[in-house]
């Protein structure tokens, strides 16, 4: 039987096949660093505000307690936004003149309230509660970072699955004791795995049902 292609088709077919699983390799490589960007996941980028709230001035440089402006953060799923009457308590008697702050009085003055930009906002198909979390001893800054730190507040972690994973597989690597939740200056101690494991046990965490489906996705 007379042969249809020349010797030289074997070779480019096998770098035909090469190339191929070569492209498949770096665009899954690609799709897997885009996922992990900034530009997918917006941590690190300040969204513009109505006004420059400055958690390094309030919470690093005055020591306000996180409770005072999100009220809820214990008691709800939903840690609140302060309405303008908590701003008011301040800002009645200081900077009643700065430019930047004008929103605010206004938004008295009219009783319209201020339209903030979410910074960590989950999918409908994921069920969050913060009160929970603060109950079993998971400090604010674990998911938040230093926000102390921060002028313009951003995202400090993605909140991926397998981010959120990280603890509910092995909490007793970030559980604090209740009266260092919301301590932003907070460091774990050398022997964080022993705590932990006391704080889960003390706090009731129960640790085999952490990774059902059901307790995020309902």
């Amino acid at each position: 039987m007379a042969q249809v292609f020349p010797r030289s088709a074997n070779v480019l077919v096998r770098a035909g096949i090469a190339s191929s699983v070569l492209l498949v390799s770096v665009l899954t490589l690609v799709a897997a660093g885009m996922y992990q960007s900034p530009l997918v996941n917006s941590m690190k980028i300040a969204k513009a505000q109505p006004i420059p709230f400055s958690h390094q001035r309030h919470v690093g440089g005055n020591g306000m307690d996180c409770r005072y402006c999100h009220t809820s953060v214990d008691s709800s799923n939903f840690a609140g936004v302060p309405p303008t009457e908590t701003c008011m308590t301040c800002h009645s008697q200081i900077l009643t003149d700065a430019p930047m702050l004008q929103p605010v009085h206004e938004s008295w003055k009219n009783g319209t309230p201020i339209e903030w930009t979410r910074i960590y906002d989950l999918p409908d198909f994921v069920y969050f509660d913060h009160s929970v979390h603060i109950a079993k001893g998971v400090g604010c800054t674990t998911c938040h970072g230093a926000i102390d730190q921060m002028r313009l507040t951003h995202k400090a972690t993605n909140l991926y699955m397998g981010w959120c994973l990280q603890c509910h597989r092995a909490p007793e690597k970030f559980l604090r004791p209740q009266d260092k939740v919301f301590d932003v200056e907070w460091k774990a101690p050398r022997n964080q795995i022993e705590e932990g494991l006391r704080l889960v046990k003390e706090n009731n965490v129960n640790v085999g049902q952490l990774t059902n489906c059901s307790i995020c996705h309902r």
